[in-house]
């Protein structure tokens, strides 16, 4: 992934604005929720919750997060902060491939400055060892910029008939297309587009990895 800085980043924010602001953004992703005003109290040792209020205030005003009412949980980081949120879609298979689901299952929260092409990335959960040697290991999400084409080496997201997986790709002549594992103990596939349904989903961009 290479990386970027954006006008969107937390600069505009004190070194104390920027930690609450990471805090609500790193409990997002972990728990798929943001954290209740006295979580935020206590993590911090503010004196009260009007303490917090006003610092939730401010990041609402800066446009970093959006306040939802009725809710202990209001507290959501906006595209404005220094969050990425990238859908994720299902599960891939990098070993066997598995039946491509469409349902989305939720979102990662990535560094907002680690990708570019942010209005076209989407993540899948790999399932297998097929492209360790790659460093892409089972349960890891692929991060995948969409789009319907790739180069020769590329690791893409590949639909194959109904099904979807992850390995590099190597164009095998007019007709033909080469799916290849890093891992040697699996087999390369070979496929014929005029005969079999294939399609590029996407190219993988980053990996995020969940310790």
């Amino acid at each position: 992934m290479s990386v970027r800085r954006t006008a969107t980043d937390s600069t505009h924010l004190t070194e104390r604005q920027k930690a609450v602001l990471s805090f609500i953004e790193r409990y997002t992703n972990e728990n798929g929720m943001p954290p209740t005003v006295r979580e935020i109290m206590r993590t911090f040792k503010f004196s009260s919750t009007n303490a917090v209020a006003q610092y939730l205030k401010v990041l609402e005003k800066k446009g970093f997060i959006e306040k939802k009412k009725n809710t202990s949980r209001g507290s959501i980081p906006t595209s404005r902060s220094s969050a990425l949120h990238v859908p994720i879609v299902g599960r891939i298979a990098a070993g066997k491939p598995i039946y491509a689901s469409e349902n989305l299952e939720g979102n990662l929260i990535i560094d907002r400055s680690l990708c570019k092409g942010e209005d076209d990335l989407f993540a899948l959960r790999v399932q297998g060892d097929s492209m360790i040697g790659d460093g892409i290991y089972d349960g890891d999400f692929v991060i995948v910029r969409r789009q319907d084409h790739a180069k020769k080496g590329d690791i893409v997201v590949a639909l194959v008939e109904d099904e979807a997986t992850v390995k590099h790709f190597e164009p095998a002549g007019e007709n033909l297309i080469t799916l290849v594992p890093s891992n040697p103990s699996h087999q390369v596939v070979q496929i014929d587009p005029l005969r079999i349904p294939f399609r590029i989903l996407g190219v993988v961009v980053g990996l995020f990895r969940k310790y």
